[in-house]
């Protein structure tokens, strides 16, 4: 599957916040990329630059691509209540991000591999899809061959408790999607209602 694999720092410094992960870098130099990056000034954005903005960021944030991206506002758009909320609630759901959430791995990217490489299970079922949509009840746990890896275990973060719609159990190694998030308990800086009106247009 394509996806983004060039530098982490220069994508933060487009967004001027460390989307990608760890800010070190960001905070030593916060100008934008390029040979001019320095002396060019941030300029004003138009309407529909921040709605675009608004859509990278996310699609950056969580690792999909456009297509994939687009597919998951479609089913955003179907369902009752507020769109925006509902594709923050469904990028939330992507398995990766479920495991990422769990502190199963340090970044999504890493979590996503664990998900390819078949180390992850949902409900006893071995599954290799990181797009996969996690529904409220489902139990992941390692398979039961990789259980036993130290390498993969070990990559293990205490549980973060801010995170009330995931659980983890490190000493059963099980985990469960409790429920949907609420939007206000997802700390990803994005704001849907941009993403709703670029889509809109």
């Amino acid at each position: 599957m394509a996806r983004y694999t060039g530098p982490k720092t220069k994508i933060s410094r487009i967004f001027g916040e460390p989307i990608l992960g760890n800010a070190k870098w960001l905070g030593k130099n916060s100008n934008p990329p390029g040979q001019h990056g320095a002396q060019r000034k941030r300029k004003q954005l138009g309407e529909y630059a921040l709605q675009l903005r608004e859509k990278q960021k996310a699609k950056y944030t969580y690792g999909v691509l456009e297509r994939q991206f687009r597919k998951t506002f479609e089913e955003a758009s179907r369902l009752k209540g507020v769109k925006g909320e509902n594709l923050i609630k469904l990028l939330e759901a992507r398995l990766d991000n479920t495991i990422f959430r769990m502190g199963l791995a340090a970044s999504r990217p890493e979590a996503r591999q664990l998900v390819a490489h078949k180390h992850i299970a949902v409900n006893g079922e071995v599954t290799n899809v990181p797009s996969y949509t996690c529904r409220p009840g489902d139990v992941i746990t390692y398979r039961p061959k990789s259980a036993h890896n130290s390498s993969i275990v070990s990559k293990q973060r205490p549980s973060n408790t801010k995170f009330s719609w995931v659980d983890w159990n490190p000493n059963t190694n099980t985990g469960t999607f409790i429920a949907m998030p609420e939007r206000e308990a997802v700390p990803e800086n994005i704001k849907e209602q941009l993403i709703v009106e670029l889509y809109s247009k």
